[in-house]
């Protein structure tokens, strides 16, 4: 099946931000485009935006004058449905309540053609209740484009548990031939990015409940140690704290409350007082003019020690010891050492361990961890959590020596599993059983991590990279010090780690 031919039309049902991004990616790739909605002139209206946006390509030279006088031509404002009866294409982007999206697509079932594809953008209701309610469901399907959709290259095309393959097949290869990059999934909560992206949320909300560190350092540590663009809270203050919110709801009530998937009752808080953002004024962080800059905690200039000595497999660390002997400080290693976790110990004693899921408290000697870094060379910022028995000088030997590598260090509490390292592992985790739950193959799920919400390594790669026999040890580990079932690692995640210790 190929994709949809371009003398086919395309409809755009709902013209809102969403709805006219769409149409536009259509109208330049050359289709022609109609355009309803149910508000009188709204269409009229969006087509002139449309105009206006394509102008401003031009001027920027990314379309040409007579592409875009070509494209005018082609888009029209439709006053009625019975408009878009020879339409191929049918793409709904109006107000996510099922009923109402229901009653929309029944009523476009009487008006266009059999093999018209009809397809939905929602980002929250289910593919297939909303075809539940159609004659002929099987030409029904997701096609789940991210704001703003001209500039977003991610498209999931998502089947119903009624989508014919056919439907799907020419739903994603016309995506293809539309500039973008589709994913296939099924229809489950969240699909790809919404489901598997939930931990990046979470795990920030959940250290900052348990203040181990303020949102400011979560997010700088996320972003420059982790590589992440952006940290958690300036993210949802972006998306919009009740978006955010919902959408982790809604998640959470279709997997039956899986622990999982549990929201925050700090964002509720946040919510319930209309602190939403950006669009608010005020979220975890103020917008106004006058509101102070947040600023993350970094610890303040400190001596490095003049040697360290390394114990055991420093696995994903080991560039630290490079870039320790490029500071200048003397790097011993004790020989035939092979234990994991390993450690590089203080001339004071005490040592230094990479985050494994316990907290540096049950050591059973005075312990530091320092938290995963997507890149060590490459980070700017490190997260410290010593232990209780840790004495200040020890502190002080531990931030001179990260700073000496070039780092600025944030000082928190000793949270089992950090920062970076319990979220990548929870994501690691999550697209694991995606895949496992054939919601989509594992390239898929990366391929949607990176694109749908910018991440610097998709999961599956990152936990391939750390080992997935390592990620579900940290897990289990993290589980031991939280029985409630949420770090427990999928069944699927476990498969893999045994695969791959074998293989």
């Amino acid at each position: 099946m190929t994709a949809l031919e371009l003398s086919s039309a395309v409809a755009v049902v709902g013209t809102g931000t969403m709805g006219q991004g769409i149409a536009q990616v259509a109208l330049v790739a050359g289709h022609p485009v109609r355009l309803y909605d149910a508000a009188p002139g709204r269409a009229e209206a969006a087509a002139e935006a449309i105009g206006a946006r394509l102008d401003r390509l031009v001027e920027k030279g990314r379309l040409g004058a007579e592409d875009r006088a070509a494209a005018a031509g082609r888009l029209t404002a439709a006053e009625s449905l019975a408009e878009l009866a020879s339409c191929g294409l049918v793409v709904e982007a109006v107000l996510e309540q099922l009923d109402v999206k229901q009653r929309l697509f029944q009523d476009l079932e009487d008006v266009v053609a059999e093999d018209c594809l009809l397809a939905t953008n929602t980002s929250s209701l289910s593919v297939t209740a909303i075809a539940g309610a159609l004659r002929a469901p099987g030409r029904f399907v997701g096609l789940h484009f991210f704001n703003p959709a001209p500039l977003l290259p991610l498209v999931e095309v998502v089947s119903g548990f009624a989508t014919d393959e056919t439907a799907a097949t020419r739903a994603y290869e016309t995506a293809k031939a539309w500039g973008k990059t589709p994913v296939r999934c099924a229809d489950t909560p969240g699909f790809v990015v919404n489901r598997v992206a939930r931990p990046f949320y979470a795990e920030a909300l959940r250290l900052y409940e348990e203040r181990v560190a303020d949102p400011a350092t979560i997010d700088a540590v996320l972003r420059e140690c982790g590589g992440f663009k952006m940290g958690p809270f300036e993210l949802t203050d972006l998306i919009g704290q009740d978006v955010n919110e919902a959408v982790t709801r809604s998640v959470w009530e279709a997997f039956s409350q899986d622990p999982k998937f549990t929201p925050s009752l700090a964002q509720r808080r946040l919510v319930e007082s209309r602190r939403l953002g950006r669009k608010s004024g005020q979220g975890w962080y103020g917008y106004g003019d006058d509101a102070p800059r947040a600023e993350p905690h970094t610890a303040g200039p400190e001596r490095p020690p003049e040697s360290v000595t390394v114990h055991g497999d420093l696995a994903s660390a080991e560039a630290l010891l490079d870039l320790m002997r490029e500071a200048g400080i003397r790097v011993g290693r004790t020989e035939g050492a092979t234990n994991h976790p390993g450690s590089i110990e203080l001339p004071s004693g005490v040592r230094l361990e990479q985050a494994d899921g316990m907290s540096p408290d049950a050591a059973a000697e005075p312990t530091i961890h320092f938290d995963l870094a997507l890149d060590y060379r490459a980070a700017t910022r490190i997260a410290l959590a010593p232990s209780g028995r840790v004495g200040e000088p020890a502190l002080k030997e531990a931030v001179g020596l990260f700073q000496a590598l070039g780092k600025k260090v944030s000082v928190i509490g000793p949270a089992p599993g950090m920062i970076v390292a319990r979220t990548v592992w929870m994501l690691v985790d999550f697209a694991w059983d995606a895949v496992g739950r054939e919601v989509a193959d594992a390239e898929d799920v990366d391929t949607a991590m990176r694109l749908g919400v910018n991440y610097p390594l998709g999961p599956v790669a990152w936990g391939r990279r750390l080992t997935t026999y390592r990620v579900v040890e940290s897990l289990d580990l993290l589980h031991d010090e939280y029985p409630t079932g949420r770090y427990a690692p999928s069944q699927a995640l476990r498969r893999e780690a045994v695969r791959e210790e074998y293989s």
